[in-house]
């Protein structure tokens, strides 16, 4: 195994470890998914997202899950990633009140559609709270 080799598994390993810390079982999940559509994309998307950027230093994971729902509540065009990260916030100690606070300031800044998409996400990550 080359050097480069190494880095990868180890930057993969760093990602998973992750994406287990926000959710538990999502990185059996999400690894199938991925793995699916190219071997490669584990690495490539996961590695990126969650090795490179989310584990640096600078926001506590709480402060970034925050910024994630956010940010994916304005966007209005991944449903099932607000899913995953309003239940990873909550999962990282996110209150259901501070929730229901950047879903309102998406409202604002954002407008009501986006809102209400934030709204049936964050309901269902309420549900599997209580479950």
């Amino acid at each position: 195994m080359n050097g480069m080799q190494r880095d990868s598994e180890e930057r993969t390993r760093r990602a998973l470890a992750l994406l287990d810390r926000l959710e538990s079982g999502a990185p059996n999940r999400v690894t199938a998914n991925l793995k699916a559509f190219d071997e490669e994309a584990v690495d490539l998307i996961l590695g990126f997202a969650f090795a490179d950027i989310v584990s640096r230093d600078g926001l506590d994971l709480r402060t970034r899950e925050m910024l994630t729902v956010a940010m994916l509540s304005a966007m209005g065009t991944a449903p099932g990633q607000l899913d995953f990260h309003m239940r990873a916030a909550m999962n990282c100690g996110v209150k259901r009140s501070e929730i229901v606070e950047i879903v309102y300031q998406v409202a604002v800044y954002a407008g009501v559609p986006a809102a209400m998409n934030a709204i049936t996400s964050a309901k269902k990550a309420f549900a599997a709270a209580d479950a």
